[in-house]
């Protein structure tokens, strides 16, 4: 099998890239969420919130841009991601006292919303480095870097053991998922129909590791 993932010259539809785009904006908004919350667990100021929220929302797909030499970087081709993430962290800060069980991370609808937005993201960055003819091994990392770098520099601003690191299944949901959409483009399937089930497939993965309680054996030293 060749090291090098198929030809791009087959691309999702005009249509389905549209629909992609509106979800892209509503994961950022959650993630933006997310980067607020932990900046107001972290007692930081107005700034602070909508600057962590901006990393958390957009750190990844910066991040992968810059490893790719993709310029201008994407946020800055399209200033919606910023004002989204603006709107959505000040709603956030408004909303925080009043609605605070509703934003709650263990919140199960938010969860499920940044679940979406991880699969998501997982995955367009892996179709944004395919489509920049790098090898299998790259897009997986990069789609990977796109869906968790964001919250490795969120947790890393407010002193937190990233959750890349940690046992949960998260990262490792969104290798698993892009490793799937790799395989399926592999054996001749449609891009849009390897998109989706990869997508199904990181989604599947982070649920059900929260659901029954799946962690990544940790290593320990002996005593």
């Amino acid at each position: 099998m060749s090291s090098r993932p198929q030809s791009p010259q087959e691309s999702l539809t005009p249509k389905a890239r549209i629909v992609l785009y509106w979800m892209d904006l509503a994961g950022v908004a959650v993630f933006a969420i997310s980067g607020a919350l932990a900046a107001m667990q972290a007692r930081l100021d107005l700034f602070g919130v909508l600057v962590l929220a901006a990393i958390t929302a957009i750190g990844g797909g910066t991040l992968r841009d810059l490893l790719l030499g993709r310029h201008p970087i994407f946020w800055m081709r399209d200033t919606r991601y910023i004002k989204v993430i603006g709107l959505t962290a000040l709603f956030t800060a408004l909303l925080a006292n009043s609605w605070g069980h509703l934003l709650a991370t263990g919140n199960g609808a938010l969860v499920i919303a940044d679940t979406l937005g991880l699969a998501l993201f997982a995955l367009c960055g892996a179709e944004i480095a395919e489509e920049a003819g790098k090898s299998r091994l790259v897009v997986v990392l990069l789609g990977t870097i796109t869906a968790s770098g964001g919250g490795v520099m969120r947790d890393l601003l407010t002193s937190q053991v990233p959750l890349l690191l940690r046992r949960d299944i998260y990262a490792s949901a969104a290798i698993g998922g892009i490793a799937g959409y790799l395989a399926l483009r592999a054996l001749g399937l449609p891009r849009q129909a390897a998109f989706i089930a990869g997508m199904l497939m990181v989604v599947a993965l982070r649920l059900a590791a929260l659901r029954y309680g799946w962690q990544l054996p940790a290593p320990q030293l002996s005593s």
